[in-house]
């Protein structure tokens, strides 16, 4: 649980690093509340028609509220831990605007949120892994 709340104590901090625990254990806490609160309120459908056949779900009522208020309480900390995410990696937390292009630009992001850090310090500060950075026997 530390690593999935970790970026609301870091609510709307852009600056530092953020290590891959913890941008995936908050991705995950998200998605793990939504899927909670499809079970407490959302409503199935399926939809037949001319041809197709189509299978949805979507929050009614108050859930719709509570997921609103949810998204809106979890928006800034999502962006926060995404351009720190970005500067483990020693790069612009600018890059984050790929996700305005639609497929391509989502799956870079993608890519850019699973690989490793830079090891040691860079310009956005210490490693998260090694925050002393003493490589002493280096």
């Amino acid at each position: 649980m530390h690593w999935m709340l970790l970026p609301y104590r870091r609510y709307a901090e852009f600056t530092g690093r953020s290590r891959r625990r913890e941008y995936w254990m908050f991705a995950l806490f998200y998605v793990l509340v939504m899927v909670v609160l499809n079970a407490l309120f959302g409503t199935n459908e399926v939809q037949r028609g001319a041809g197709t056949f189509a299978y949805g779900s979507r929050l009614v009522g108050a859930g719709s509220w509570v997921a609103g208020l949810f998204w809106l309480a979890t928006i800034v900390p999502s962006l926060a831990v995404s351009v720190r995410r970005l500067h483990d990696q020693d790069r612009s937390g600018w890059m984050l605007l790929l996700m305005l292009i639609p497929f391509l630009g989502w799956f870079a992001l993608l890519v850019l949120m699973c690989l490793e850090g830079t090891r040691g310090p860079n310009r956005f500060g210490p490693d998260p892994k090694n925050p002393a950075g003493a490589d002493i026997f280096a």
